[in-house]
């Protein structure tokens, strides 16, 4: 069986080695050791000044909402993992989805200016597949009408854009360390601000709003463990062959698929990529399913990430039409990818792929 994605692991000495430092201390939980050289390790990576480990990729998203007092509408995309909009209807705000574009598919910048009203606070949108967002024109438009921006980076981890990582932009940024990931402590994530004021707020707010006996604002539990720490710490120094082997991966897909008309998201100039998915669009949603039971009839999985397009989740108050986001959803199919992908298996997902579509 080929899984659409596949844990990485790192040698299970290392891992015990990291582990037992927390071990020996009886110290599991409530921000150990590992967990701060695992924020002060990924910082130093990632270049960024106030980073904290949490919990996992959506409970980040929510204190980010929370910290920044968002209560009204949101602006954000229709095209991304359903937790983002989740955050959105959890957190009792008002998402307004902006449609995609046809190249990257990120949220299209054209098209944000005429959803802006009076009760506009934030724009939170998704780097789909780590393509980064048009993050400059973004930036222009919040300062503008006085928005915050979120940026949903859980694929993001990794790229780099304009010579910065691609984590550091907005006034949060956040990102999941879920074991689908190419960074990954198993389960996980981080927020991230430049804000030395909002990060105090956070850091209290991930611990229940509380230092010990002094209690300080409202808070939850968004912290992560010791056990979750040390795959952090494991994984991270394998960062840049994973990297390596998913590039080189992901190019082998690209030669054999080059004759086909099948097509790809195009990220932005001055990218460099962290091939987190290899998405596939095909010409209709007749042969994507057609290619994705085939493959799954020679035990090859597949996914229809994302699908459904956001607004048209069945629980949302009312339908917003956005028919790029609406159209690629209905014809986007994620192939395997993972670090120890074999050549031969790429070729024989691709052969099978090939078969259906000549």
């Amino acid at each position: 069986m080929i899984q659409v994605t596949k844990t990485f692991l790192p040698p299970f000495d290392e891992y015990i080695a990291q582990l037992k430092r927390a071990w020996d201390r009886a110290w599991i939980t409530n921000n150990g050791i590992l967990v701060t050289e695992l924020e002060d390790k990924l910082k130093a990576y990632l270049g960024v000044k106030n980073l904290l480990f949490c919990s996992n990729g959506t409970i980040v998203l929510q204190m980010a909402l929370k910290v920044l007092g968002i209560e009204k509408e949101v602006i954000t995309t229709p095209f991304s993992y359903v937790a983002t909009a989740n955050a959105i209807l959890w957190e009792k705000c008002h998402p307004v989805f902006v449609d995609i574009n046809p190249t990257d598919f990120c949220i299209d910048v054209t098209k944000i200016e005429a959803a802006i009203t009076k009760n506009t606070q934030a724009i939170l949108v998704t780097h789909v597949f780590g393509n980064p967002c048009d993050t400059d024109s973004i930036q222009k438009i919040a300062s503008k009408y006085n928005v915050k921006i979120i940026y949903d980076g859980a694929h993001s981890f990794g790229t780099v854009y304009n010579n910065k990582q691609l984590l550091s932009y907005g006034d949060i940024s956040t990102c999941s360390f879920h074991a689908t990931k190419l960074f990954h402590t198993v389960e996980g994530g981080c927020i991230i601000t430049k804000d030395d004021d909002l990060y105090e707020k956070l850091k209290l707010m991930r611990s229940f709003g509380h230092v010990g006996d002094q209690y300080y604002s409202l808070g939850i539990n968004g912290k992560n463990s010791e056990f979750h720490a040390a795959m952090g710490l494991t994984n991270l120094p394998h960062l840049e062959q994973i990297i390596k082997n998913r590039t080189q991966i992901s190019k082998r897909y690209d030669l054999l698929l080059s004759n086909s008309n099948i097509s790809h998201p195009v990220a932005i100039d001055n990218t460099v990529y962290n091939y987190s998915y290899y998405p596939v669009i095909f010409p209709n949603e007749k042969i994507m399913l057609l290619v994705k039971n085939k493959l799954e009839l020679n035990n090859i999985l597949t996914r229809r990430y994302f699908y459904p397009s956001l607004n048209n989740l069945p629980y949302l108050e009312s339908y917003s039409k956005c028919s790029t986001s609406e159209d690629i959803a209905s014809r986007i199919l994620c192939l395997p990818l993972y670090d120890s992908l074999t050549f031969d298996e790429v070729e024989n997902i691709c052969k099978i792929i090939l078969s259906v579509i000549n």
